[in-house]
């Protein structure tokens, strides 16, 4: 589907890109999915957000041109299942180390959407050698249950779906923005349909438990004083943000030196309504 991608947003594409799914074992039993553009030493890694998967870059990969890997966090996409829950940051963080290691990659820069922010910023503040970079896609350690209200309703919604066009129909009813056309390329790489018809998404098929009311990741603005290389904040300015502006203040207060972008037209999902902006910021970022 990436000729569609790219036509949908005027990307030249004048062949198909080399793209390949790993699977790397970061324990006994467990591995890590993930998607490695290009053939040479990809100078990013990228990280979804809760509920989601890699293909959630799609767009940004294609507008980007460069190699890259973007992981399927535990317990989503393709990946094993997470012993510690789906939002257990810590846990993410070691597995996402494990398989950058497995696969000899180090001092990369680390960028993160959300629940993958925050498991960035524990990567590049607790773990130097493998962070030359780390960029949060609106997502501070300031996100909270309130803050993050609509999009846990959207993900402890309905178990199964009768049919395609009934959990397409909830993706397009809490993305209003975004174009159907989209929606239904990220339904296809993020559910899976099961033998008695019934579709579920990819992150539920291991039957975690849902998204807890009170997630709260305050405990990580120590993280945020400890990163000790280059910081963006990427923020979306319109409504479904979860970062406001006293996350913006408390960020640039623990970490003087970072950089902050504010992207017009996008809420939480900046890769998703805003994806071409988001790649010209990342590729300065990236060659800064």
């Amino acid at each position: 589907m990436l000729r569609e991608n790219a036509q949908e947003w005027a990307i030249p594409f004048q062949r198909q890109p080399e793209v390949e799914r790993l699977t790397v074992a970061v324990a006994p039993g467990r591995h890590l999915s993930a998607l490695r553009w290009g053939t040479t030493a990809p100078r990013a890694v990228l990280l979804h957000g809760g509920a989601q998967n890699a293909h959630t870059y799609d767009t940004v990969a294609l507008a980007l041109g460069l190699p890259i890997i973007a992981f399927d966090l535990p317990g989503h996409g393709h990946s094993d299942v997470a012993p510690g829950g789906s939002t257990d940051v810590e846990g993410h963080a070691r597995d996402v180390c494990a398989a950058l290691g497995a696969l000899g990659i180090a001092h990369i820069p680390v960028i993160g959407m959300s629940l993958g922010g925050l498991v960035a910023l524990v990567v590049s503040a607790r773990t130097p050698a493998v962070a030359s970079k780390v960029a949060l896609i609106d997502v501070t350690p300031g996100v909270n249950a309130e803050k993050g209200e609509h999009i846990r309703q959207f993900v402890n919604g309905p178990r199964a779906f009768s049919d395609f066009d009934e959990i397409l129909a909830r993706a397009i009813e809490h993305n209003p923005t975004r174009s159907v056309s989209s929606l239904r390329r990220g339904v296809l790489h993020n559910a899976v349909q099961l033998d008695d018809g019934t579709w579920v998404w990819r992150h539920q098929r291991h039957e975690q438990p849902p998204v807890p009311a009170a997630f709260d990741a305050g405990a990580l603005w120590d993280d945020v004083s400890s990163v000790a290389v280059p910081l963006l904040l990427v923020r979306g300015m319109a409504a479904g943000s979860v970062v406001d502006d006293e996350d913006e203040a408390e960020l640039r207060r623990r970490c003087p030196d970072a950089t902050v972008i504010h992207v017009e037209g996008a809420g939480h999902s900046v890769q998703g309504d805003q994806p071409l902006i988001l790649a010209e910021v990342l590729a300065r970022f990236l060659d800064s």
